[in-house]
């Protein structure tokens, strides 16, 4: 069993590999060879999640050398959880984008790039969440970056390279604070090795320490997207094509706050910092509800969602009890779904009608019945309306808030449930201007052909955008920042590919609800494993 660790990031790599060979010559062997991968990659995670829960952490030294000279991998409860939830994730995206290219026809473009990338950046992830040591932690954000740079930048339109500007120049900073506290850390305790600082960390001095947790909670805040050091989000991700926006709005910025959740339980025990993440949470749950209020594109919308209910996740954590943690790990794996879902759906509706510019749609509800389901109950799931998964990780999230009984988490328990009910409009407000209302004058018809004009480096003016007539649902010609590429016309009929792998996410989501006995029985063995440290520690440690 304990072979099968490295695989999930061993597998992605050979597979990104492969794809480059097979390059544009081969275009539907590199998409069956990323699909067949994230099918292999997510049974391994099942099978790793079933044994780590039966039998507790498993443990991996490369090359059999034990720590702290050698590479550790580690999958127990909640790194396996993760790992199955992300493999299930980004094989619905990658399916989704492989009909996205097959319904565009783009098989000779230059997007053949995003396969290989894409698997690089599944790799980096994977060896994240299995990283028994704060060195390849940094690696596995290092591979992450490298990919993102790649898929964030696609098409090379003006408005992704200023968005990638933006999320490179932020994500070198926190890399290099990141390499810091890696260094400080083995200067202070003499390894890296996350089982052995558990135990050598409790030894040093209170200010070193704080010094050390501060540094790394700073690191991981920017990766989670946690206010204020989220103002990165908003201008980065809504640019990119939706297969990458979900991916990355919806997993990434969870490997931040998972990487939160192990090191203030197995590194830094007592929630010392506390009431530092719970204001944080509180900022970040207000601030990015009504930025989502203020929002009219749909992508803008959903990107300030993320980041409030980033906040929920940082409760939990804060209030540091069972119950919190609990509480925390249920919603990340909730919203990691739930979110990814959304963005696709946001996909759906810029291909239906060309723009995500929510006073610019509308009729859809009726116009495609479908595609108005796929929004509507991850929106509501979302929201927290009961039974939904939604509502399951925040009841427990409130109930260890007033729990807990201090005046910070009373206040965070009426921002939580402000934060809900604000959600319930937000999610309203789109279904009205999107779905229920009758398409505004202007708006795309079927068989119309959208292109952008050439521009300066400003980017084009909405109402400045080209129409003209074709026959629906066609393959056509049409010009996108002064590049000819090949577009299907604007039509009621949605790929079936792109839908069902949408459907898919969606029906895992409401999953979570129909076995929301077992389910939130894994999280909290998952959350006393987290705070109980020894079986983690004594698995790597062999002791």
């Amino acid at each position: 069993m304990n072979a099968l660790v490295p695989l999930p990031v061993l597998l992605p790599l050979l597979a990104a590999g492969s794809e480059l060979v097979l390059g544009t010559r081969y275009p539907r062997a590199q998409r069956f060879v990323g699909v067949a991968v994230l099918t292999a990659v997510l049974g391994l995670s099942l099978t790793l999640l079933v044994a780590a829960d039966s039998r507790g952490p498993i443990v991996m030294h490369l090359g059999d050398f034990a720590p702290p000279l050698g590479i550790t991998l580690v999958a127990d409860r909640l790194s396996a959880l993760m790992l199955t939830v992300s493999a299930a994730v980004t094989l619905c995206v990658l399916v989704y984008s492989v009909g996205q290219g097959m319904a565009d026809r783009e098989e000779q473009s230059p997007l053949a790039v995003f396969h290989p990338a894409y698997m690089v950046l599944v790799a980096g992830v994977s060896c994240t969440f299995l990283a028994g040591d704060l060195v390849n932690l940094y690696v596995g954000f290092e591979i992450m970056l490298v990919a993102s740079f790649v898929l964030l930048t696609l098409g090379g339109t003006a408005a992704r390279l200023r968005a990638g500007a933006t999320y490179v120049l932020v994500s070198l900073v926190s890399s290099m604070v990141f390499f810091t506290a890696v260094a400080l850390t083995y200067a202070a305790a003499g390894t890296v090795n996350l089982a052995q600082l558990a135990v050598r960390l409790a030894e040093l001095p209170i200010g070193v320490r704080t010094l050390l947790e501060a540094t790394l909670l700073t690191v991981f805040a920017v990766k989670a997207a946690v206010f204020p050091l989220a103002a990165w989000l908003p201008d980065s991700y809504p640019t990119t094509p939706a297969p990458v926006t979900a991916v990355f709005a919806g997993l990434l910025t969870k490997v931040g706050v998972y990487c939160v959740l192990r090191t203030e339980t197995l590194l830094f025990p007592g929630n010392r910092l506390g009431d530092l993440l719970l204001v944080a949470a509180l900022a970040s749950l207000v601030v990015g509800v009504l930025g989502a209020v203020a929002q009219t594109d749909l992508k803008r919308v959903l990107s300030f969602v993320l980041i409030s209910h980033i906040g929920y996740m940082i409760f939990g954590i804060g209030i540091g009890t069972r119950a919190g943690l609990g509480g925390a790990i249920v919603y990340v794996v909730h919203h990691i779904t739930v979110q990814t879902a959304l963005f696709l759906v946001a996909g759906l509706i810029e291909r239906r009608t060309g723009t995500t510019e929510l006073t610019r749609v509308g009729g859809l509800a009726a116009a495609v019945p479908a595609l108005g389901a796929l929004f509507l109950l991850p929106a509501l799931n979302l929201a927290g309306i009961p039974p939904m998964s939604g509502f399951i990780g925040k009841l427990e999230l409130l109930r260890a808030g007033v729990a807990d009984a201090g005046v910070l988490a009373y206040v965070l328990v009426g921002a939580a449930s402000l934060t809900s009910l604000l959600t319930l409009y937000v999610m309203a407000k789109v279904w009205n201007l999107a779905f229920w209302r009758a398409a505004p004058a202007g708006a795309a018809e079927r068989g119309t052909v959208l292109e952008e004009p050439d521009t300066d480096d400003s980017g084009p003016d909405p109402d400045d955008v080209a129409r003209r007539p074709a026959p629906a649902g066609q393959a056509v010609t049409a010009t996108l920042s002064g590049r000819a590429i090949t577009v299907t016309t604007t039509t009621d009929r949605l790929p079936r590919t792109m839908t069902w792998a949408t459907a898919a996410l969606v029906l895992l989501s409401l999953a979570y609800t129909v076995l929301g006995d077992p389910f939130t029985a894994v999280t909290g063995r998952a959350a006393d494993e987290l705070l109980e440290r020894s079986p983690y520690i004594e698995a790597v440690l062999g002791q």
